[in-house]
């Protein structure tokens, strides 16, 4: 699949930059104690569960730009159906920058790959509908740009991405302003302010707070916390005049019938806070 646009060779640089440099810091000393300089060696990445397989592509960004000159032969891209036992990819060079590189990779793809693997597993219960399933913002911290991604690989839909690229007025926002009109009042005055093409988003709690965000013509409406015939009559008051968004406790087994209030997204924590990682190892071929 086509690499999300939030995940920039800029961005994912930095990221790997960091990661290496909490890993390595002034030396890989297990590595250079053993292993010759010069020896040159394989590896094969070791699927050792069935999943939807996440990752792979990051990790050949990070087999390379430790060690331009590593090799990566795939067999299995990401989003596939991976199996006990399958191979993923080998990968081929120094033995120092594979060794040194090793548990980046694993980290980041059983991580992703967990992802992915949940994320399908819910989608699939949206087959059918147009309800579209969303990430959120409960990410791990300087890690989001590989969940947020595991999430894409694994079917569902990316939320916005962080606080900058959309302005959603949740719970605080409204209390501290008083009411929905005033807060959303203030973002509009803000967005024509600035220049800044942002959609706006208000979270409600009740069918009053629903009307109060139409009248205020917002770009998507949350129906936080609320049951399904709750939400039914919000789907109706909003009647199509702009997005809806189910959040707030979700379980897996309510996805098919939050879908058939005509809710335009489901948003999801668990998806990046609750999965599982995939175990997977990256095993030397000799």
């Amino acid at each position: 699949m086509k690499r999300p646009s939030y995940a920039t060779d800029k961005v994912l640089k930095q990221f790997i930059k960091n990661a290496l440099e909490e890993d390595i810091q002034d030396g890989d000393h297990s590595t250079l104690s053993t292993i010759p300089k010069d020896l040159e060696q394989s590896a094969k990445l070791l699927v050792k569960e069935n999943c939807i397989l996440a990752g792979v592509e990051l990790a050949e960004i990070i087999f390379k730009t430790f060690d331009k000159n590593l090799k990566v032969e795939t067999y299995i891209k990401d989003g596939e159906v991976a199996k006990t036992g399958d191979i993923a990819f080998i990968v081929t060079g120094s033995a120092r920058s594979i060794l040194s590189t090793e548990r980046l990779v694993l980290n980041c793809m059983q991580r992703m790959s967990g992802i992915a693997t949940l994320t399908h597993d819910w989608d699939t219960r949206l087959i059918g509908t147009k309800t579209k399933l969303l990430d959120t913002r409960k990410t791990t911290p300087n890690f989001r740009v590989c969940e947020k991604w595991a999430v894409a690989i694994g079917g569902g839909t990316n939320h916005r991405y962080g606080l900058y690229d959309m302005i959603m007025l949740k719970d605080n926002h409204i209390d501290y302003n008083g009411s929905i009109t005033n807060a959303v009042k203030m973002a509009k005055d803000y967005v024509k302010k600035s220049k800044k093409k942002l959609k706006i988003e208000v979270e409600t709690r009740n069918l009053e707070e629903v009307q109060e965000a139409i009248d205020a013509k917002v770009d998507r409406i949350m129906l936080d916390n609320m049951d399904v015939t709750t939400m039914k009559k919000a789907v109706k008051l909003i009647n199509g005049s702009c997005e809806s968004e189910a959040s707030g406790g979700i379980t897996r087994d309510q996805l098919k019938e939050i879908a058939t209030t005509g809710v335009t997204f489901i948003s999801v924590g668990a998806l990046t806070h609750s999965a599982e990682n995939i175990d997977l190892s990256l095993k030397a071929i000799m």
